[in-house]
């Protein structure tokens, strides 16, 4: 017999030599058992459950961690981002956002106060977090945004809209531009939307957009024609069929800003802001002095309140969280006197007399035939003085243009020189007296807020500004006309 068959036969000899006696160890162990104590026999090792045991890492799942960042937590829920495949629609507005990185991140800055807040309501309603970006796509996260048709505020509801949605608007508080009530009111009604399309959240922030009537007739005139009816075959308005994919495409560059040259700033994932309840009429500028809140900041946690005043609204403020406790603590000590200031809240020039009010119209509209010359004799001012106000650099006028008038009588009178607010009507109602003084452009900035944080109209603003574009450079200088 060869010696690899001998090595093979001794192999299964052994190995059933072994089977053998670990048979017989068993059962004389299973037959000692029964005269073992049961304290003793608690100590017997169960070979065949101990080989069955798991090892406990194995079963146990890693505790998720909580992101420290919004943006992180807000990947983690996006719920949008499947089965889109390469579009080119999407990959048109994608390519947008990285040619113009600025816009993301302005926005996400001034976004930075109300995107915790907004996360945490779509995650308890369980609603895709790519909706966390709509404010972006509607109002770049300014909630004093306010388009064409009338849309105002972060979710940008117009007048009929917002009244449906119980976002009341009188002449002192809008609640379309309340950042927990109109958070409230876009969430019900893209849920409203959402079951109206059959659970489809593409066809429902197209009729956020356009109107479920507009959505509901393209369905339907594709069902006729034995078209498909999804979001992306629909025959719906330009403005709308770009709609959808500019917010697909912002979420994918949220998953990846690095990949797209954005500089997306952390945001701490938690409250910036919490609710004060008051129980008072207060003005705005003096609840910042009490907390030692920004005022600026405290607006833009308050933007409801037209007039910086509470009068219509909800009896709360929103305050930073880090001055939420001070301003609790300083309420419950101070007079109801100390947090209204004296300024009247009536219409401008409401009860004024008509000499007031004449005296007050010192804007000049250019008529055809005018020009710098005769406007400046009829109003007894100087021409190169006209020039100076109105920022004109040479002797051209358009018709129709609004020209100021410095007072020069006040002036005299050792008085801060002052002008009146360019186009002298303003809902129907002449605008007051204002102030010049030049502000240096901060990071962020825009037209919109710069007239807002100065209580302007953004007409007026550019009418100061005649060479400033829309588009605004830190360390630029404008010049303001704010009330006195």
């Amino acid at each position: 017999m060869s010696s690899p068959i001998r090595k093979a036969i001794n192999s299964d000899a052994l190995t059933r030599l072994a089977q053998a006696i670990a048979v017989a160890v068993s059962a004389t162990l299973a037959g000692c058992s029964s005269h073992v104590p049961q304290t003793e026999a608690t100590h017997t090792p169960n070979i065949a459950a101990r080989a069955k045991q798991k090892p406990v890492w194995l079963s146990e799942k890693p505790t998720p961690q909580i992101p420290q960042d919004v943006w992180e937590r807000m990947r983690q829920g996006f719920q949008l981002q499947d089965n889109l495949g390469i579009n080119p629609r999407i990959e048109q507005q994608r390519l947008w956002f990285a040619s113009n990185p600025s816009f993301l991140e302005n926005a996400g800055e001034r976004g930075s106060l109300y995107i915790h807040y907004i996360v945490e309501r779509l995650e308890e309603r369980n609603m895709p977090l790519e909706l966390a970006l709509l404010p972006v796509i509607e109002s770049a996260y300014n909630p004093m945004a306010y388009s064409r048709a009338n849309a105002v505020g972060l979710w940008q509801f117009i007048p009929s809209t917002g009244r449906y949605f119980n976002l009341r608007q009188t002449r002192f508080y809008d609640g379309r531009r309340d950042i927990t009530a109109s958070t409230t009111a876009a969430m019900d009604y893209l849920t409203r939307l959402h079951d109206m399309f059959n659970g489809d959240w593409l066809l429902a922030l197209a009729a956020y957009n356009a109107g479920e009537g507009t959505v509901s007739r393209a369905i339907e005139r594709n069902e006729r024609l034995g078209l498909p009816t999804d979001y992306w075959n629909l025959p719906l308005p330009a403005e709308t069929q770009a709609y959808v994919p500019k917010l697909l495409a912002l979420s994918q560059v949220v998953l990846a800003p690095d990949a797209y040259g954005v500089n997306l700033n952390p945001i701490a994932n938690e409250p910036y802001f919490q609710v004060v309840e008051i129980n008072q009429r207060m003005d705005l500028s003096k609840v910042a002095a009490v907390a030692n809140i920004d005022e600026d900041e405290l607006f833009q946690l308050n933007p409801a309140f037209k007039q910086r005043t509470t009068i219509d609204g909800p009896q709360h403020l929103l305050v930073p969280t880090s001055k939420a406790q001070l301003l609790t603590a300083s309420l419950s000590t101070m007079r109801p006197d100390e947090l209204i200031s004296q300024r009247s809240l009536k219409p401008v020039f409401e009860g004024a007399d008509d000499s007031e009010i004449a005296s007050l119209k010192r804007a000049y509209r250019v008529k055809r035939g005018d020009n710098l010359g005769t406007i400046a004799k009829a109003n007894k001012v100087d021409v190169k003085d006209l020039q100076r106000w109105n920022k004109l650099t040479g002797k051209n006028l358009k018709v129709g243009q609004t020209l100021v008038m410095q007072d020069t009588a006040k002036r005299k009178s050792g008085r801060v020189d002052t002008v009146v607010a360019a186009n002298s009507k303003t809902n129907g109602k002449i605008t007051n007296k204002t102030q010049q003084t030049q502000y240096k452009v901060k990071q962020g900035d825009s037209l919109y807020m710069v007239a807002k944080r100065f209580n302007v109209e953004m007409q007026h603003l550019k009418r100061w500004n005649p060479r400033v574009g829309q588009a605004l450079k830190p360390g630029q200088m404008l010049t303001v006309a704010s009330p006195h």
